[in-house]
């Protein structure tokens, strides 16, 4: 494919993978007020975590004593149904999105490393979804913190946009984070890093990913940091070992190749003698081909 084929593409696949989004959009914006087949709303499931406080950190902002965000604005309750509704888009579409994305990869590809599409595209939506649910789960522990820091002091009110802000962020950057075993994995497939090097940087990395982890964190709270941070190390030790069982799989195999055992000084053992071309008789001048009469084969010095 040529540069401007390969933008055509690159286009294509952005317009699909938008159309997914905005597609999921729709529905989350509906589903954030509407409940579907008897269950929750989307509203009422990403305020639970909030609503699971106890009273002594939640404050009740009515004499019904229900769980209630608060806004400032008359725009407020409309903005902020469409970021939720964006969010959910996003992460309901990302089967597809993540499919656009390797699909655009895979013509790069040798026809071994094709095969790994499919394990791809469900792996890295489970991963993404597997950082959603644990920033769904780690949100309740850090406003506990947050909002018990001081609270005879005062009492802080959430406005729906600083609850939602918090939690959305959270969601997509434990989502986002979650995919760093997938990509250490598939770099290791193709031959960019090998078990052995990472095994030498394992120390910086892990490093690495608590200072990723206090950066990325929007809420700044110790539980969210150490969360992401532990949690990362771990699967980023699990994506080590699945490097070490190809590596050594391979290894296995190249010694039964004997490729390991060639000298590098000398020649190479393999047979580069060309294979015989199969002799072709010339037609006559005056014998029918199929399209008709046939002329003498004609040849170059080259041929």
């Amino acid at each position: 494919m040529t540069l401007i084929e390969h933008l055509y593409e690159l286009r294509n696949r952005l317009a699909i993978a938008l159309i997914a989004v905005a597609l999921m959009t729709v529905v989350g914006y509906v589903w954030y007020g509407t409940a579907f087949f008897g269950g929750p709303t989307l509203g009422d499931v990403l305020k639970e975590p909030y609503c699971a406080l106890p009273a002594t950190v939640r404050p009740m902002l009515n004499a019904g004593g229900s769980c209630t965000l608060f806004g400032t604005g008359a725009l407020d309750q409309f903005s902020l149904r469409l970021r939720v509704g964006i969010a959910a888009g996003v992460v309901l579409s990302c089967p597809v999105w993540f499919y656009q994305l390797w699909a655009f990869i895979t013509p790069g590809l040798y026809t071994k490393e094709r095969r790994f599409a499919l394990g791809f595209v469900v792996s890295a939506a489970l991963l993404f979804l597997a950082g959603a649910a644990m920033a769904y789960w780690v949100v309740q522990k850090a406003l506990y913190f947050l909002l018990n820091v001081s609270s005879d002091v005062q009492t802080t009110l959430l406005s729906g946009e600083s609850y939602f802000g918090l939690l959305i962020a959270l969601l997509l950057i434990f989502g986002v984070s979650f995919e760093l075993p997938l990509l250490v994995v598939m770099l290791n497939r193709v031959g960019v890093v090998s078990y052995d090097r990472l095994r030498r940087w394992r120390r910086g990395l892990i490093f690495g990913l608590f200072v990723f982890a206090a950066v990325a964190t929007p809420g700044g709270d110790p539980i969210s940091m150490t969360a992401l941070a532990l949690t990362l190390t771990v699967l980023f030790e699990v994506s080590i070992q699945i490097a070490k069982v190809h590596d050594r799989r391979k290894g296995r195999q190249r010694a039964a190749e004997g490729w390991d055992s060639w000298d590098p000084d000398k020649a190479s053992p393999m047979d580069t003698t060309p294979s015989p071309l199969p002799e072709v008789e010339p037609l006559d001048a005056g014998t029918n081909g199929p399209n008709g009469p046939a002329t003498p084969p004609r040849y170059d010095d080259a041929t």
